[in-house]
């Protein structure tokens, strides 16, 4: 596939040159990397490569969060029973992991509920509202979901269930009638920070009750691992606030994490003394996940509160296998739909795919949609048959909302909801072609040549002389731009004038990636390794300049590499062509 080379914008350069004097005369790629993330003076900076638990926002900002502290310590101390309602997502299992250990710690009587994702649907419903009802249990607390569901909150208090609502989604005009809703997104909610993770939101209220029980600030640190994985794997934007939690949360799952987390990344192959963001998303956040994608989600939450190693061992292992049905699951499917979407690609639907088959299970949907977005570079839809209703899961390429798409059908859906990237949607058998026609036509005209270009940002151009090796000031400085995720993407870098220090070669099994050595002009530049995956199509390209003599362009991010007990930097490669082979950027992309 061929990328479009895009510049971020920059407007600013009269605060680049002050904040480079700042910073000790730091490399200017860095300052303008800092700058696009919103760094601007030496105090901000200082800010972003130090956050500190100090600099969390005091939970009673967030409107309702008083009513809500005190209903769960009235709850704690009177000894009433709770119940605990999550989703069955990494944010929803871990958030209500989070409030069940915290509840049972404080000495409540706390048990949780999870939905199931055929059974129940998304979100807060009648079953657990009648469950807790019949059981005597006069709170329940529903985290990462609840600020639309006005007849879940009618139907709890009619059954005489106070019912707190934490969630992160946006919200209505109105919210339910609840005792308590908490959600920063609220139109009237003055909490300086809007992007909290559920599992956040969750966190928040455990300082609040802390302080309202007048005990120690720090015994909510002991949950941040959870925070992490659970701000990591819901692809919250990794800054203010949530940056904070993510660099401690990292710090206690490598410090002293919880048992059933340290079970998981032992089934998991990783090791949580260097974990980061990448081994959360890829580890262990899609082995959370597979539980509520084929099974029962509440699985995943009893692990989390496991406290004997026999049961976390052989609830991680449940995890594992399930994970491993969900792969293969994974893989049949996309080859399915690629047939499908090929097929319709080059007939009567060029710009969008929709594709739909019974037999699809509803709970990989979403990833292979995702998949074929990576194949194709089109708005797809998949759409499985779900208790004989047609369900699906959508998603988009940059410059198409697919919300806004969904919403030029809907006459033609049952429901829809989602944001711009990602949606979810019901729609009556009857209606299918109608919708893929329609859906198809809508794509059309919102999208342009451009578009159908997938693109590569670039935060700077930079001198590979000056990528001076592991223990160089250059690699020191952009290390503490971790962690990275939305809104703090590992920086990408542009260098030219770049020479082959040796000759490349093919690697992998299938040989689909390669592997070659570079250094940039000058005496003193230093010999840099570079591997670029699933780029074997790039492999001529090295070929012709090594054998030319004739420099490339590269785009690429930087990292460690260890090998055989040594560890070096890498030039992880985005994208690479022989120099004043095309211009080297188009327009500018959104910053």
């Amino acid at each position: 596939m061929k990328y479009r080379w895009v510049l971020r914008p920059y407007e600013k350069p009269e605060i680049t040159a002050r904040l480079q004097c700042d910073l000790n005369n730091l490399p200017e790629a860095l300052v303008r990397a800092l700058v696009l993330r919103g760094i601007e003076d030496f105090d901000q900076a200082k800010h972003y490569f130090r956050p500190s638990l100090a600099h969390l926002h005091d939970p009673f900002l967030m409107k309702d969060m008083d009513v809500a502290a005190d209903r769960i310590v009235r709850a704690i101390e009177a000894g009433e029973s709770i119940l605990v309602f999550g989703d069955y997502d990494v944010d929803g299992t871990t958030a209500a992991a989070l409030m069940t250990r915290f509840l049972r710690e404080q000495g409540a009587d706390a048990q949780f509920f999870i939905p199931d994702r055929i059974e129940h649907g998304y979100g807060l419903n009648t079953t657990a509202i009648d469950r807790a009802a019949d059981a005597g249990r006069s709170l329940m607390i529903a985290l990462d979901c609840g600020i639309t569901a006005h007849a879940e909150a009618s139907h709890a208090r009619a059954r005489g269930v106070d019912l707190v609502i934490c969630d992160h989604h946006k919200a209505l005009d109105t919210v339910p009638d609840a005792v308590a809703v908490l959600d920063p997104k609220r139109n009237d909610c003055s909490y300086p920070f809007k992007e909290l993770s559920g599992c956040g939101i969750g966190f928040k209220v455990i300082q609040a009750v802390l302080a309202r029980r007048g005990q120690p600030a720090e015994d909510a640190f002991a949950y941040l691992d959870l925070v992490a994985i659970s701000t990591a794997s819901d692809i919250v934007p990794l800054e203010g606030e949530n940056r904070v939690l993510m660099i401690e949360g990292l710090k206690r799952l490598q410090e002293k994490p919880s048992l059933g987390v340290r079970v998981l990344a032992r089934t998991a192959g990783v090791d949580l003394a260097a974990c980061t963001t990448s081994d959360i998303v890829f580890g262990l956040g899609p082995r959370i996940n597979a539980a509520g994608r084929l099974g029962d989600a509440s699985r995943a939450v009893e692990l989390l509160l496991a406290e004997d190693e026999d049961v976390a061992s052989s609830l991680a292992e449940a995890l594992e296998k399930v994970n491993l049905e969900r792969r293969t699951l994974d893989q049949e499917t996309v080859r399915e739909a690629t047939v499908l979407a090929e097929r319709q690609l080059g007939s009567r639907y060029p710009h969008a795919v929709v594709v739909h088959r019974d037999t699809w299970h509803p709970g990989v949907i979403g990833i292979v949609a995702s998949r074929l977005v990576e194949r194709f570079y089109r708005p797809t839809v998949m759409l499985a048959t779900v208790n004989n209703q047609i369900k699906g899961s959508a998603r988009s390429i940059s410059g198409i909302n697919i919300y806004d798409a969904l919403k030029g059908c809907s006459d033609l859906l049952k429901t829809f909801g989602g944001h711009d990237f990602a949606a979810g949607l019901a729609l009556e058998r009857s209606n299918l072609e109608a919708f893929q026609a329609r859906f198809n036509e809508v794509v059309g005209s919102m999208i342009t040549a451009d578009m159908l270009s997938p693109s590569i940002s670039v935060d700077s151009t930079v001198d590979l002389a000056q990528v001076d090796g592991i223990q160089g000031r250059f690699w020191k400085v952009l290390k503490q731009f971790a962690p990275f995720g939305p809104a703090n993407h590992k920086p990408v870098f542009h260098a030219r004038d770049v020479v082959l220090a040796g000759d490349p070669r093919l690697i992998g099994k299938d040989g689909s990636h390669i592997k070659f050595s570079v250094r940039g002009q000058g005496a003193a530049a230093l010999p840099l390794d570079a591997i670029g995956f699933d780029m074997k199509d790039h492999f001529d390209a090295l070929l012709a300049s090594r054998r030319q003599g004739r420099p490339i362009e590269l785009l690429f991010s930087i990292e460690e590499n260890t090998w055989n007990g040594s560890t070096t930097l890498q030039l992880k490669t985005r994208d690479l062509r022989l120099q004043g082979e095309a211009p080297t950027f188009g327009e500018s992309a959104a910053a």
